[in-house]
């Protein structure tokens, strides 16, 4: 016993030893509250993304467009296409050709999950060459420049 009350006497010893069990309970407190506060330390970094500036590629004389509406319905070229029909109507665009570019295009308004589900089905039919269509920008947009400190505000006029 590291420093037990005795009854008998009071010749009370020194005790030596170090007791190291409040110590440990401490470290493994603050063990547990770093542990939990570290993750939520972390701040989530915005990034804006930089314009490609590549060349793009040379498109073929006649592109095969497949294009998702908003509506989430589908058109071969300019040409809408019927639920379940995109198969057969990209067969005799392509005339069976699966080696054939498809180029995907998809309105703004569409969900990444839905344009997934369109490429999904490109694949299964066996068109494995998707390119995605995009807006091609002149130039890079400017960085915005990051504002100084406020200038001093205009001293008042006085009153007259």
């Amino acid at each position: 016993m590291a420093g037990g009350i005795r009854e008998s006497g009071d010749d009370l010893v020194e005790n030596h030893e170090i007791n190291v069990t409040p110590f440990i309970d401490v470290m493994l407190v603050l063990l547990i509250i770093f542990m939990v506060a570290a993750p939520l330390a972390t701040v989530d970094v915005n990034v804006d993304l930089p314009v490609s500036n590549a060349t793009p590629a040379e498109r073929p004389d006649q592109p095969v467009y497949v294009t998702v509406k908003p509506d989430l319905t589908l058109a071969l070229d300019n040409t809408d296409i019927a639920p379940g029909g995109l198969a057969a109507a990209l067969a005799a665009a392509t005339e069976g050709d699966r080696e054939q570019r498809i180029f995907l295009r998809a309105d703004r308004e569409v969900a990444y999950g839905d344009l997934m589900e369109v490429m999904n089905t490109l694949r299964d039919t066996g068109y494995l060459k998707i390119a995605l269509v995009g807006l091609e920008s002149a130039q890079a947009p400017a960085t915005p420049a990051v504002p100084d400190a406020d200038p001093a505000p205009a001293a008042p006029e006085p009153a007259q």
